[in-house]
Order: structure tokens, then sequence, then C-alpha cells
């Protein structure tokens, strides 16, 4: 753990990261995301959205302990981070967090980063979809969200989105 954990408490190149990748052992990797060194955590963070498609079901198994973060954390890189992660993963019916849920719709028009709030929009529509109910609250908080300018990522995550809801109006910023 002592390299692993060294490697990544300095500046990181892409480079390095596949390296990373291929040879971390994924549960050293994951438990360095809860260090205490901000930038040991923020880098093993980075590193794990680099993880091949074929490690999302291993990351499932940490999507409690990812959320729990996630609900805590200040730091912007990280939070959108771990919303990367989270977003990688189907969201299930009864994997649905109330407090979690929550959160994803308190950001779609905050003043959080646009990266945040695009991936809070996924999660919210992936959580939604399985309520009904949650969609026109989701189509409410759509409204609200094409008021404003909005960035070129934000714009396709909302066209998406709304696409995928069956509105064609779309993002009209």
């Amino acid at each position: 753990m002592t390299q692993l954990k060294e490697f990544l408490s300095r500046r990181l190149n892409r480079r390095e990261i596949e390296r990373i990748v291929v040879t971390a052992d994924l549960e050293e990797l994951y438990r360095l995301i809860f260090n205490d060194e901000a930038r040991i955590a923020y880098n093993a963070l980075w590193v794990m959205t680099h993880l091949p498609r074929e490690h999302n079901s291993w990351i499932a198994t940490k999507r409690t302990a990812l959320i729990d973060m996630l609900l805590s954390e200040s730091h912007t890189g990280k939070k959108r981070m771990l919303l990367t992660l989270l977003n990688r993963l189907k969201t299930e019916k009864e994997e649905i967090r109330t407090d979690y849920l929550d959160y994803c719709f308190s950001k779609i028009n905050s003043t959080e980063p646009y990266g945040i709030r695009a991936l809070a929009l996924k999660q919210a529509y992936a959580q939604a979809l399985h309520f009904p109910e949650l969609i026109s609250e989701l189509r409410l908080e759509i409204e609200d969200l094409r008021s404003e300018p909005l960035s070129p990522g934000l714009k396709s995550a909302l066209s998406q989105i709304t696409r995928k809801l069956g509105d064609e109006s779309g993002a009209r910023n």
C-alpha cells in the first residue's frame, strides 16, 4: 500500500493513471479514497474513474460507501468523480436511497459546477424512472434548468434526459 500511496501523493498524468489501472490492487486503491491527505484521496478517485467498464460490478459493491462519501463531501472535484463512478452503475429500484435521490434533485438547479449538475441530472433520472410520481418532479427541475444559460455539457445531458422522457422540446438554450 505504501508504494501506491506514495505514487498517488503527487501529480499524475494520463500514462501514469493507465499504469495504475492495470497494476493496482482495487481494494487498496479503494481504501485510499478515504485517505486523510486530500491529494491521495483525490488521485485514488481519479484513477477509479479510469477503470475499465468490466470493473463496474466491483464498483457496484461499493455503491453505499460511495454515496455516503458523496453526501458528506465538500471537495468539488471529489463530488464530480463520485458522481461519475455512480453514473457508471445501473440503478435498481431496491438500491434507491431517498437521501441520495434528494441530493441529486437538489444539485440540478444549484450553484454547483456544470459537471456536477449534469451528473446529478442523469442520476436523478436513473432513480426517478422507477417511480412515475418522481418523473413529474424531474420535469419541473428540467423546466427550471431550461430558464438559464447552460454549458455545452449540461445542455447535452438535458437533451439526453428530455429525449428519454419523450419530451420533444429538448434543451432550448
